[in-house]
């Protein structure tokens, strides 16, 4: 595997890849020693998510492998299934996948969603409206609400 670390507003995500397919983007300790090799794969995804970043890209297209059970490959298609600027609770996401009693479940896989971002676990919250947890912190899932919450306004206002 290949990994390209990108810096992003909210810290240092590392991107892994094979030659043909992205199989991690996961935010990382800024002092991690990572050995990079940029490939021209990892080079589109970093523009992707700069792109991201910068309010211009609402879907990224970028072919994606994950490793996971078939429970959490089901989870991981209904949260890239989430438009832009909007959540889903994890209730929602148990219902979406007709496993209506699964929302811990629900929880665990989202925990171990392995391309964040793109596959937006960021975007499913608690049934009452709270923040619940996030792997890059809540600090993190804060802003990445509030980038697309911004954005999508912007988007309709023209």
């Amino acid at each position: 595997m290949n990994y390209l670390i990108y810096q992003s507003p909210i810290g240092a995500y590392l991107i892994g890849a094979d030659d043909t397919n992205i199989l991690a983007i996961d935010r990382i300790d800024e002092t991690e020693t990572i050995i990079q090799k940029e490939t021209p794969l990892l080079r589109v995804a970093k523009q992707q998510l700069s792109e991201y970043f910068a309010g211009q890209r609402t879907v990224f297209d970028l072919p994606i492998k994950t490793a996971g059970t078939a429970f959490q490959q089901q989870v991981w298609q209904a949260l890239k299934a989430i438009p832009y600027g909007e959540t889903r609770s994890y209730k929602e996401i148990a219902a979406a996948i007709d496993n209506p009693k699964a929302v811990r479940a629900v929880g665990g896989a989202n925990n171990k969603n392995p391309i964040s971002i793109v596959i937006p676990c960021h975007r499913v919250i608690g049934s009452s409206g709270q923040l619940v947890g996030y792997g890059g912190g809540l600090d993190a899932k804060v802003f990445l609400l509030a980038l697309e919450s911004q954005n999508k306004k912007n988007d309709s206002a023209k």
